[in-house]
């Protein structure tokens, strides 16, 4: 059996947190760039039909300044 990534839980960061870093104004657009950009980083956590997500702040990060650095 595969064991999943270990996390710091204090690392996780829910979908309002992950709108803000990104700079958007509504937390929606979220699933918006998950759909849109196939390297948008995947939930750490999702369940409940992907109504409730988590994820890593540092993987939200490193995305937000690759697509910085290549805009």
């Amino acid at each position: 059996m595969a064991m999943g990534r270990l996390v710091d839980l204090d690392d996780l960061i829910d979908v309002g947190e992950v709108a803000a870093l990104l700079g958007l104004a509504h937390k929606n657009s979220v699933t918006t760039y998950m759909r849109r950009y196939d390297d948008f980083p995947v939930p750490a956590i999702e369940f409940a039909e992907g109504k409730c997500r988590a994820w890593v702040r540092e993987d939200i990060e490193r995305w937000h300044e690759r697509r910085e650095e290549h805009a």
